[in-house]
């Protein structure tokens, strides 16, 4: 029986190295496929729950104005 994965590197020597590091990329997000779609989920509840609560009046608000002031105060 031939060694796919081994098969497979000797065709990826073959590839330009740009091609070889999307190659890499692609196969390293399919290790993290699941954890990124639970994350994803995840905040997709949190941002609900945020929108709902600020519907509902219960956070308080700043005007941008304030914010980016605040924000220059303190990094200039």
């Amino acid at each position: 029986m031939p060694d796919l994965v081994a098969e497979l590197a000797e065709q990826a020597r073959g590839l330009a190295p740009g091609e070889r590091s999307r190659l890499v990329d692609l196969l390293i997000e399919t290790l993290h496929e699941s954890p990124l779609a639970e994350v994803e989920a995840a905040w997709t509840v949190e941002v609900e729950r945020r929108v709902a609560a600020h519907d509902r009046g219960e956070v308080e608000t700043f005007a941008a104005e304030d914010v980016f002031a605040e924000a220059r105060r303190i990094a200039p």
